[in-house]
């Protein structure tokens, strides 16, 4: 179960039963408030009812007669009177209950009506809520008048209150089980995005840590970094150590080998030939190590490069100029084809290393007399530069490591083999930049380097 459902699942079951049992009680009450305000309205009338028949004077039977006076009715209201010992002496419903004998030790009557509401006067019998006031006269307790009122006549009422208060609920248990879903969402997207980034330095992906307003969350996040930059160190240094021993091995070996020959004191021709494999080797352990510092320093980068805003255009034709000696060297034409108008943002120093990497690159595998072509357009919110060469192409077992450290293919027109850096620095200046380069054989012939970098804002 993902953790989203069950913090779902455990909001939605705590929040459902709090709910129904506060629904329970609410609608219960709902006939208590009803029945609460009919009992005070029933009071009003039999106080005031009592009031008007001791006016009646001392006569004995005069109150009661006054109280004849009233028109008959059974429907709403019904008013009766009692003696003081409970006889039901006149009642407004056709004399129904007259010679009964209403026993007046009210407490409360009702079972549920009064519940909670424990008043002397006031009893529910058969259905009927009765409210009596004593009638004095002179200060004596002459007898009793009471209201009567169906309790059926608010059922309508009640029903249609509860039916709202029903209809209100499932709308705020609508709205709380969306508000549920939404907390979840927020409580495990910042996990979810931490899990993300995880698997991401898992599979060796640039990501940056996720940020979040939770602090454990954040803490956690820092701590995942802190791990990725610990482990990323260690496996850094082994694997450049690795990498130099393997790659030093044959420039020392061929330098050993010629110094062992030109101690044997050979003739001058020989040993200007071996100096000159001795210097050949050291220059070519010097580049080594200049290009693996260059790689080393882009990857240590955490922060990406200094950014600023840039024509394609003019980056393009400045990198062109500074290889054209080389070219010319090479007897290999230089094109740059970019139109204007397409700007990117980045270094200029690192975006001017990684174009300038691979025309090198397809200038060295190009026959004299071709021609490496540079052109760029945009993309989809990308600019991509392409740059073609003319060559023999990428042998098909090489396309997927070109751009491992230290891996090279020989030269066409010597055999030898390049420090096999050039493409990793590519390939980091792309990924600090949140671009990516390819390289590809074309259709035609030759090889094309293809440098994806996202669109600057104009």
């Amino acid at each position: 179960m993902r953790i989203r459902t069950a913090i779902f699942g455990v909001y939605v079951g705590a929040s459902a039963l709090g709910f129904v049992a506060l629904m329970f009680l609410v609608l219960r009450d709902v006939r208590l408030r009803y029945v609460e305000s009919m009992r005070r309205t029933l009071g009003d009338t039999a106080a005031f009812l009592a009031v008007f028949a001791a006016e009646s004077g001392s006569e004995p039977a005069g109150w009661r007669a006054r109280l004849g006076q009233l028109p008959p009715q059974s429907d709403l209201l019904r008013v009766f009177a009692c003696e003081a010992d409970g006889r039901v002496v006149f009642d407004s419903s056709h004399g129904k209950d007259v010679g009964q004998v209403y026993r007046w030790s009210m407490t409360g009557g009702g079972r549920v009506a009064t519940e909670g509401y424990t008043v002397a006067n006031v009893a529910e019998v058969d259905g009927e809520l009765r409210v009596v006031a004593p009638v004095r006269i002179a200060g004596e307790l002459r007898g009793w008048v009471g209201v009567g009122r169906p309790l059926a006549t608010v059922a309508e009422g009640v029903s249609a209150a509860r039916w709202r208060l029903a209809t209100y609920a499932a709308l705020i248990a609508a709205a709380m089980t969306a508000a549920g879903w939404w907390i979840a969402n927020r409580l495990t997207h910042s996990l979810e995005r931490l899990t993300e980034y995880a698997q991401a330095v898992r599979d060796g992906r640039t990501a940056a840590p996720p940020a979040s307003r939770a602090k454990e969350i954040e803490a956690l996040a820092r701590a995942f970094e802190e791990m990725r930059v610990t482990l990323e160190g260690k496996l850094h240094v082994e694997r450049y150590t690795q990498a130099l021993a393997h790659e030093f091995k044959a420039p020392l070996t061929a330098i050993r080998g010629a110094a062992e020959l030109l101690a044997e004191n050979p003739p001058a021709e020989d040993r200007a030939r071996f100096a000159a494999n001795v210097l050949g080797e050291a220059e070519r352990l010097r580049r080594i190590v200049e290009r693996l510092l260059e790689l080393a320093a882009l990857e240590s980068r955490r922060a990406g490069p200094a950014s600023e805003l840039l024509e394609m255009a003019n980056l393009a034709k400045q990198v062109v100029a500074e290889t054209r000696g080389m070219a010319e060297a090479r007897g290999v034409g230089v094109v740059a084809a970019v139109p204007a108008a397409l700007p990117v943002q980045g270094d200029a120093f690192l975006l001017g290393q990684a174009l300038g990497n691979l025309i090198q690159n397809a200038l060295e595998f190009s026959p004299p007399g071709s021609e490496v072509t540079v052109t760029a357009r945009a993309e989809g919110g990308a600019v991509v530069v392409e740059v073609d060469d003319r060559g023999p192409g990428v042998p098909d077992y090489a396309l997927a490591r070109v751009f491992e450290r230290f891996y090279s293919l020989p030269r066409p027109d010597t055999g030898r083999k390049s420090s096999g850096l050039g493409l990793s620095i590519v390939r980091e200046i792309a990924r600090l930049h949140r671009g990516e380069v390819t390289l590809a054989n074309r259709a035609t012939g030759g090889a094309r380097a293809t440098f994806v970098l996202p669109a600057g804002d104009t």
